[in-house]
């Protein structure tokens, strides 16, 4: 039994490719702007995608109320997953402008610092290692290592070091998952790593799908 998942459209995220993405993981993908439109999709799963300015996702979130739309789903313990700026929006802010984040998560955004010959943004295929075990989002996964695709210049900072579920070396490293609950977030871009990518949506879609069982 596949459920609802409903993608929050902030008007500057990668939508079409986290929708495609989501089918082919075997999920039925419903795109939402409002919190009304989310109420009335009857979702199980919540997806905060983003490319682009954090400032721009969050003043988005902010201005049609799905800030607070947000911040009850992950409260209630209800299945979520963000994408790059979909996981920094979650903080309590960035270096990038200054931004106040949603202040979900404890913790701060900031920028890479890195010697040469690393270069800002971080951009290709990079090892993943979970650092947690047994999360709904391993399922298939090798613990050790995974390749995902990611494109930042900036990172998450948690200050509750239980939150980090993976973590990846540019330079020193840096936190490139987290999770809470049935809250999760990836610093990398599933619906540009391939097959991979598609196992993480297909393990957030299950997860969405045994919470509407549950119900």
């Amino acid at each position: 039994m596949s459920a609802p998942i409903a993608v929050i459209d902030t008007g500057i995220c990668n939508l079409r490719s986290v929708t495609k993405a989501l089918e082919a993981a075997g999920a039925r993908p419903l795109v939402v702007r409002t919190p009304g439109e989310l109420d009335s999709s009857r979702a199980e799963g919540l997806v905060l995608p983003g490319v682009g300015a954090l400032r721009d996702c969050v003043l988005s979130l902010r201005s049609s109320g799905m800030d607070a739309t947000v911040r009850r789903w992950i409260a209630l313990d209800r299945p979520f997953l963000g994408v790059c700026l979909g996981m920094q929006a979650l903080f309590d802010e960035s270096e990038e402008g200054g931004v106040r984040g949603l202040g979900i998560f404890p913790g701060r955004v900031v920028r890479f610092r890195l010697a040469p010959p690393l270069k800002v943004p971080h951009m290709g295929w990079n090892t993943v290692r979970f650092t947690q075990r047994g999360t709904a989002l391993q399922e298939g996964l090798a613990p050790e290592g995974e390749s995902f695709y990611f494109v930042h210049s900036y990172h998450c900072v948690p200050e509750d070091r239980s939150l980090v579920l993976a973590e990846c070396d540019y330079g020193p490293p840096f936190v490139a998952a987290i999770a809470r609950g049935r809250a999760f977030a990836t610093q990398f871009h599933p619906e540009k790593s391939q097959a991979r990518g598609l196992q993480v949506y297909r393990n957030f879609a299950a997860s969405a799908a045994a919470q509407l069982i549950r119900g």
